[in-house]
Formats: C-alpha cells, sequence, structure tokens
C-alpha cells in the first residue's frame, strides 16, 4: 500500500449553520405573543467623553498632558435600547443542522480520502456524534449565544422548536439559569435536543430549529448586539459601530451569524487548560482572541493539526476525547489542506 500524504486540498463545510439573531423588545408576562414584537433599532447619539488614553513618557509634559485632560472628547456612537414601556429582549434566530458531517467537500488525495471516510464511518458507529450534539444543544439551553445581554438578568427563558415545513413539529423550553455555561448535563430535555441535532449531523433526518431566547432586563435598558469590526477610521467617523439588519426601512439590532455559532460550538474541555478556563470555542489551535491565547499550541501537539495527522499518517489511535474534539473542528468546517 501506497503511503498517505496530505492533501493539498481539503475542505469541510460547516454542519451547523445559524442566521442572523433579531432583536425585539416587549412584556415578560406577554412573551408568548412576542410574534408582534416591535424590533430593537439601532440608533447614534452624541456623548461628551473625556480624555483617558494612556500616555508614555515622553507625552507626559504637563502642560501638554493638561491640556488634552481639559479638553472635551465628544464622540459619535450606535446604540440599542429597550423602549421605555418593555422590559424584556426577545432574540430569535434559526439553526440549520446539516448532514455529512466530518465528510470532506474537497479532497485531492484518494488514499487519505478513503482512511477519513472510514474513521468517520467508525465514530458515527461508536458514538453518534450524540457527544458533540448534546453540548450543542446545552449551550443553546443555557442561553450562551446571548453574551453580554446573559449577564445580570432577572430572568432567562429558552424556547426551541424543531421546523418541519415551516411550523413546530415539536419544542423544547429552557430555563436558561437552570445550568451554567460551561456545563454540559447528560440527561432530561438537553439529552432529547442533543439527540435530534445528532441525527441531523450523520443525516437521519431533516433538522432545522427556530430559538427565542427571552431575557428580562429591566425597562429601557440598553442591549448589546454584535460590535462592527470597521478597519479604518476617518476623523468624525462613529467609534462605534453597531450591527443591524435593514428590514423594511428600519435599522434592526441583530447577533452575527458567526458570533451565534462561536457561542454554539463552544464547547471544547478536553484541552490541558480546561480546569482553569473550562470550555472554550472549538478551534484547530484553541485559540481565544479575548483571552490573548492559544490552549492547543502546536508544541504541546494537541491541536488539529497534529491530532489528525497523527491518526491518518501515522496510525495513531487518538483518545475518545480527541476523537470528539477532532470531528467537532470538521463540523465547524474550514480548508486544511497541506498547500500554501
Amino acid at each position: 500500500m501506497s503511503k498517505i500524504t496530505n492533501p493539498s486540498i481539503l475542505a469541510f463545510e460547516r454542519k451547523i449553520d445559524p442566521s442572523y439573531g433579531l432583536f425585539s423588545a416587549g412584556v415578560w408576562a406577554e412573551r408568548e405573543k412576542s410574534f408582534g414584537w416591535p424590533a430593537v433599532e439601532v440608533k447614534e447619539k452624541s456623548v461628551r467623553g473625556t480624555f483617558s488614553n494612556r500616555v508614555s513618557s515622553k507625552e507626559a509634559d504637563p502642560l501638554k498632558l493638561k491640556q488634552k485632560i481639559d479638553k472635551p472628547n465628544p464622540q459619535t456612537v450606535d446604540y440599542a435600547a429597550l423602549p421605555a414601556d418593555a422590559d424584556t429582549l426577545a432574540t430569535t434566530f434559526t439553526v440549520r443542522i446539516l448532514p455529512g458531517a466530518g465528510l470532506p467537500s474537497s479532497c485531492n488525495e484518494q488514499a487519505y480520502y478513503q482512511k477519513l471516510v472510514a474513521a468517520v464511518g467508525d465514530y458515527k458507529a461508536t458514538y453518534g456524534f450524540k457527544e458533540i450534539a448534546r453540548r450543542y444543544a446545552a449551550n443553546l439551553a443555557n442561553g450562551r449565544f446571548l453574551w453580554r445581554n446573559r449577564m445580570g438578568s432577572e430572568q432567562i427563558e429558552i424556547k426551541v422548536d424543531q421546523l418541519v415545513n415551516g411550523k413546530p413539529a415539536q419544542g423544547w423550553t429552557f430555563d436558561g439559569y437552570e445550568h451554567e455555561p460551561g456545563t454540559f448535563p447528560t440527561g432530561g430535555k438537553v439529552a432529547e435536543l442533543g439527540e435530534l441535532i445528532a441525527a441531523g449531523l450523520t443525516g437521519e433526518q431533516h433538522v432545522l430549529l427556530q430559538v427565542t431566547a427571552y431575557v428580562q432586563m429591566g425597562y429601557g435598558q440598553e442591549v448589546y448586539p454584535s460590535q462592527e469590526m470597521v478597519l479604518e477610521r476617518s476623523s468624525g467617523d462613529k467609534s462605534k459601530t453597531l450591527f443591524a439588519v435593514e428590514h423594511r426601512g428600519r435599522k434592526v439590532a441583530a447577533f452575527h451569524p458567526q458570533k451565534i455559532g462561536n457561542a454554539i460550538r463552544t464547547i471544547d474541555d478536553w484541552h490541558a487548560s480546561a480546569d482553569e478556563v473550562g470550555a472554550i470555542p472549538v478551534e484547530v489551535y484553541g485559540a481565544v482572541t479575548s483571552y490573548g491565547a492559544a490552549y492547543r499550541p502546536p508544541k504541546e501537539k494537541q491541536d488539529f493539526y497534529s491530532l489528525i495527522d497523527n491518526w491518518m499518517l501515522k496510525d495513531v489511535e487518538p483518545t475518545a476525547e480527541q476523537k470528539h474534539y477532532i470531528f467537532a473542528v470538521l463540523i465547524r468546517g474550514g480548508v486544511f489542506g497541506g498547500g500554501d
């Protein structure tokens, strides 16, 4: 048998595909009627800030520094808030669970492809993607995808419905505070939802989920959609730009699909620093940009490339946890070939 080599072209399509998360507002007691709630709009405001930048020793001239401190710092920023007569934020999005988990969409090395397909078949027969899917379900149930909006809220309720022909076929309702993010319960409604997600990943059935989260925050409270990363700003530009979806002439506050997807795939507590930092998003090097750290650096040989190369090229069988991590990366999707 010829030696197996890394393909120069190796790509995987993502299998967890969320939509935008649209914001609307209403009253907690009327959340069953949230379909008609008004959208939360992104608006602009001008604020008079103060100078607060860190200064270097070269800039610490007392006279110049005093002039900077005394001078006001006007800014224009985006903001989004609940209306004065609404105390609850509703965030709604859909998630498609696509079949073919673990199988490449492109691979130009036939021997590698055949070995990978065999590994996918063995994993599917042994684990059925249930461990990974249960963790996705937990992150839907605990409202991790709400990010900052989750913090300090009085009550959180998450409704997850399976849509068939556009109508709910079955559904689950979760208390967002019943389980903390980073914990993955093994039974109850979370396990039921996980079974459905696993069935979608294996292709046993079509799975489309609609998720609506209700967060009781307080009348008129500010809410936090995704923030746009503006690479180039000119003088006078807004200093904060929030993400909004144009709908019927209004700028509706929303989450990016990537932000929702990042929260759903925050399931990797199989890394070496899990006792310290808990679950992190599934990434090839365990990178968490908000911490400025990579928890699966190549030198430790626990990154995705090291593990899959050992498995495919050197016949080093991964542990069960390593397999869960590898397949979670493949479900995330990406281009992993050896070409430049």
